[in-house]
Order: structure tokens, then C-alpha cells, then sequence
């Protein structure tokens, strides 16, 4: 027996899947858009120094 598939469906996921493909973002990559994303405090200081000496370490 045949699968049954309406084309609304067929449609839809074909439009997820498009979606999903690696690359298909279609917004531009740009440092500015994390501007103020973490809030200037002890822990972020902190964090950010743990990550910078950790790259030191890899280098």
C-alpha cells in the first residue's frame, strides 16, 4: 500500500529541511551583535579570564 503524504505536508517539512541545512542562515555573522550581551560583573570578568588563559595554554 502506498504512503499517503499530502502535499501541504510534503511542502512544510521540505521548507524545515531547507532551513536546517548547514549554512542556510541567512543572517550575517557580526561581532556587534553580542555588544552587551553579558552583564559587566565579577563573574563575567572572571569567566573571561578563565577563557583567555585557557588560550594561552592551547597556543
Amino acid at each position: 500500500m502506498p504512503e499517503v503524504i499530502s502535499d501541504s505536508l510534503a511542502e512544510r517539512v521540505a521548507e524545515i529541511e531547507r532551513r536546517l541545512a548547514i549554512g542556510s542562515d541567512p543572517r550575517p555573522t557580526d561581532w556587534r551583535g553580542i555588544v552587551g550581551m553579558f552583564p559587566d560583573d565579577e563573574f563575567t570578568r572572571a569567566w573571561i579570564a578563565d577563557v583567555e588563559a585557557a588560550r594561552k595554554v592551547d597556543d
